[in-house]
């Protein structure tokens, strides 16, 4: 309750009181963190950071005219590089060279120090809004980056700095010289194997074509004119055939009137009056009927020739004459009808014939032929029969391997339409090939012509502008905000201290205390009376306090001097302020 009391009755005064009786402590422990502040304001080791400004430049020759064969954004090409150029080996060398991280190495694995690198190289891009030709839309770009690094050393900051800032440009180039050859190499070897291909798809249509040569689309006007040709000839064959037997026939007919042994033509021997006999009776009855007074007188004069020659009809004779004349029917009934009086006549004759063979005498005997005959005009006609006989065969044999031609045109034919299907498979796969063919050269010559620009550096490139300097100033710690900070820290733990001092203290203090202790008023109040030893101590507080103020007058400037800016420079400016403002 006294607490409670006392803490409802304090007012500035007692706060003042309070503040007087603990300025020692509240001195003591403020001095003392200030002092740490300062201690670690200027024991931190300063930090250093050297940067380069790399410009990114658009490649010199117009992009209508030449298209680079890198493609890639600049922030993402950066990135990329970044990746390459922060290699473990890259960096172990550079640490190597100029001895960084000694400390760090002993304490740490390679892989803590190479993360510490990382975190020191810093990469940062420089964007600005352009317009996308493209599209005609605002948009950010990248047109230029910094590469920094920090050291607690300024000269390894600039060194390091400037190493990296050389693998960039260098990196940059090289990616982008290789990117072009692979570019290249790849259109070149994709252009080499279409060309196998293409030579591979030639290759098989030449086959296809030997092979299918007689079927070829372009030979189906050559394979049917031959297949006309062919037609023509047989029917022209079919003709002389005609033609021939007919002449066959004939001179079958003539040549039994011929006396093979006969020296004069003037009379015929009774055997060639029979023969002749025996023809003519085979014409008449396929002229007249059985009868008809010339065929029976013609029948009278056989058979008195027969008894006088002692030759009666022969069927050897009679069968011969039958085969021809069922050869001639057969030839007549290709060409006409049924109701062709030529036919009808055949059709007689072999009747008649027929009959013959049915009844003949019993004393026939086969006729047979004379072995030497001596007879010009039968040997002439004998001949005449035999190369008749030999056309015959020849024209026959000719007539079959026409048919088998006309055959074999007729497949060639067929098979054409096939082989058309299957050759333009082929023509539509090679015309393919053509085509991606002629789509790679282009891009091989527009390939070869970027890796020539990228070689002399006509391309987009990197160009340092603002090499890596020696930095002056560091950029941590910020001293001036640690001060400042351990300032406000200091007044903060000593009014801290001393509250909590009071809190804790059970002396009573003047006569509010003594009043919410004994809750009654006293009868009267001495004030404190100094001594001598007091006025002693009192001057010398005084003394410290000027002193103190002083000092820290003292530190200030240097602090102001030595982290912000010169005094000298600051009495200038300020007079210079003054003078303006005196002016105005």
């Amino acid at each position: 309750m006294a607490e409670m009391a006392l803490e409802q009755t304090l007012d500035l005064g007692d706060y003042l009181s309070a503040f007087k009786r603990r300025r020692g402590l509240i001195t003591l422990v403020a001095g003392v963190v200030f002092i740490l502040g300062l201690i670690t304001a200027f024991a931190w080791p300063p930090t250093y950071e050297s940067t380069a400004t790399i410009l990114i430049e658009a490649q010199e020759v117009p992009n209508e005219l030449i298209k680079s064969t890198v493609t890639s954004f600049a922030a993402q090409r950066i990135q990329l590089i970044s990746q390459r150029v922060m290699t473990r080996t890259n960096l172990v060398e550079i640490m190597d060279k100029y001895g960084l991280y000694k400390d760090e190495r002993r304490r740490q694995t390679i892989e803590e120090v190479l993360t510490q690198m990382r975190e020191d190289i810093s990469v940062d891009m420089i964007t600005a809004d352009v317009v996308d030709p493209r599209t005609g839309r605002p948009a950010s770009a990248t047109i230029a980056f910094t590469l920094g690094f920090k050291s607690e050393n300024p000269v390894l900051a600039q060194k390091v700095a400037g190493e990296m800032t050389t693998l960039f440009l260098g990196e940059n180039l090289k990616s982008r010289t290789e990117g072009a050859a692979e570019t290249y190499d790849f259109l070149t070897a994709e252009a080499e194997r279409l060309q196998k291909e293409i030579k591979h798809y030639e290759t098989t249509m030449t086959e296809f074509k030997e092979r299918n040569m007689k079927t070829l689309p372009e030979v189906r006007a050559i394979n049917e004119s031959a297949l006309a040709r062919a037609e023509q000839q047989i029917n022209s064959i079919d003709t002389q055939l005609q033609s021939l037997n007919e002449r066959k026939i004939y001179m079958e007919g003539q040549l039994p009137l011929l006396d093979p042994y006969a020296t004069g033509a003037e009379n015929l021997s009774p055997e060639a009056r029979l023969k002749a006999a025996r023809t003519e009776y085979i014409g008449m009855a396929s002229r007249y009927s059985p009868d008809h007074p010339d065929v029976i007188g013609l029948k009278r004069e056989i058979q008195a020739l027969e008894k006088e020659t002692g030759d009666e009809s022969s069927p050897d004779y009679l069968r011969e004459q039958m085969e021809l004349l069922q050869q001639e029917l057969a030839q007549k009934e290709q060409l006409y009808t049924p109701e062709h009086p030529d036919v009808k006549n055949l059709k007689r004759l072999i009747a008649a014939v027929g009959e013959e063979l049915k009844n003949p005498p019993a004393s026939a005997r086969s006729g047979s032929t004379p072995d030497n005959p001596d007879n010009p005009s039968y040997v002439n006609l004998k001949t005449q029969l035999a190369a008749t006989n030999s056309e015959l065969g020849s024209l026959t044999k000719r007539r079959a391997e026409l048919v088998d031609t006309i055959a074999d045109y007729e497949e060639r034919l067929l098979q054409t339409p096939k082989t058309e299907q299957d050759l333009r498979a082929i023509v539509h796969e090679l015309e393919e090939l053509y085509g991606r063919y002629d789509g790679v050269k282009a891009k091989q010559m527009t390939a070869e012509v970027g890796q020539s620009m990228e070689k002399q550096r006509k391309g987009e490139k990197f160009t340092l502008i603002d090499p890596a300097a020696l930095p002056e100033q560091p950029i941590s710690p910020n001293r001036p905000a640690i001060i400042f900070l351990s300032l406000v820290l200091a007044l903060g733990t000593g009014v801290g201290s001393a509250a909590v001092a009071e809190s804790m203290s059970s002396a009573v203090r003047g006569s509010k205390g003594l009043v919410a202790i004994l809750h009654t008023a006293p009868l009267a109040v001495i004030p404190y009376l100094p001594n001598t030893a007091d006025t002693r101590a009192q001057t010398r507080k005084k003394r410290i306090m000027i002193f103190s103020a002083i000092a820290v007058i003292v530190i200030v400037l240097l602090l102001v001097h030595f982290l912000f800016s010169p005094l000298d420079v600051l009495w200038f400016r300020g007079m210079r302020k003054v003078d303006n403002i005196i002016g105005e």
